[in-house]
């Protein structure tokens, strides 16, 4: 069974399902069974954090395109993608919700720990597209914590700019 694990991940994951709906406790691969569980725990999390920080740097890229920049080439050539990036994530945070409903109960601690890693790939970015030195971006560019909500951020349609207007 070990061989198996190591060689066809999804037929050993299928002969474990088999043995265990047979109640044939005592063939079970225990060893990496359990293995397997702890990366599919973890990997919820992480998938959830990926679409969670992609969710916060558009949300972020788009705030400070409003706010501050307020340039016309953004604004036409780039902000739609960051619209729809924002409702790709959302669609997807919410799949992960309702696949695991404890990651809601998480969501505001995720969103701290993620919001770092949003704002500095949000600089990065900002300033590979800035037009002028006076458009670049450093970490005071934006607020030291996330200035949104959980529930704000997963509002369908919800931007940023109406908190500004």
């Amino acid at each position: 069974m070990e061989n198996l694990y190591k060689t066809d991940y999804t037929q050993w994951l299928s002969k474990q399902r088999e043995l265990l709906a047979q109640r044939q406790f005592d063939q079970l691969d225990i060893d990496n069974l359990l293995e397997a569980m702890e990366y599919e725990m973890g990997n919820s999390i992480r998938a959830f954090d990926s679409h969670l920080t992609i969710l916060l740097l558009h949300l972020l890229k788009y705030d400070y395109q409003k706010r501050v920049l307020k340039d016309p080439w953004v604004e036409s050539m780039v902000a739609h993608l960051w619209i729809t990036s924002i409702g790709q994530s959302r669609v997807q945070i919410n799949r992960h919700l309702k696949g695991d409903h404890c990651l809601e109960s998480k969501a505001d601690e995720l969103i701290t720990d993620v919001y770092r890693d949003a704002k500095k790939l949000a600089v990065k970015e900002m300033n590979q597209h800035a037009r002028s030195e006076s458009h670049k971006l450093d970490r005071s560019s934006f607020p030291d914590q996330c200035p949104w909500t959980f529930e704000q951020i997963m509002t369908e349609d919800w931007l940023p700019e109406a908190d500004h207007e």
